[in-house]
């Protein structure tokens, strides 16, 4: 496997861990992003719904990656929904708490950065 696809894979698999955190125990894993708010029902509902589109988008791409296909359609709609995280917490304002603000700035954006790259390597 070239390191191109390496990378790609190592992206998604990432991405797909962090997805099944969410789905499985979004409370244990947000407590520290969202502390009053992780053990709500209807947050985890919410978490566990991001969870599920971290792993379609994970899932996406390392069959991408398996099956030697294109992986930028996959890429670019993970930094679509990182770029969409960061203006959510933005528009959130003052209701987030402010370590959760920079938290999805600095993951996301970092997330965007990298798929960025990775797209940029396709090239």
């Amino acid at each position: 496997m070239d390191s191109s696809r390496a990378l790609n894979l190592a992206f998604a698999v990432g991405r797909g861990l962090f997805g099944v955190g969410l789905a499985v125990a979004p409370g244990k894993l947000a407590s520290g992003w969202i502390p009053d708010d992780a053990a709500r029902d209807q947050t985890q509902v919410i978490l566990r719904g991001l969870g599920a589109r971290d792993i379609a988008l994970a899932g996406g791409t390392v069959a991408a990656v398996l099956n030697e296909d294109d992986v930028r359609p996959w890429l670019i709609s993970a930094m679509a929904c990182d770029t969409a995280d960061i203006v959510a917490a933005f528009l959130a304002g003052d209701s987030l708490p402010s370590r959760a603000r920079w938290g999805t700035l600095a993951l996301a954006g970092a997330a965007v950065a990298a798929g960025a790259a990775l797209v940029a390597a396709q090239s």
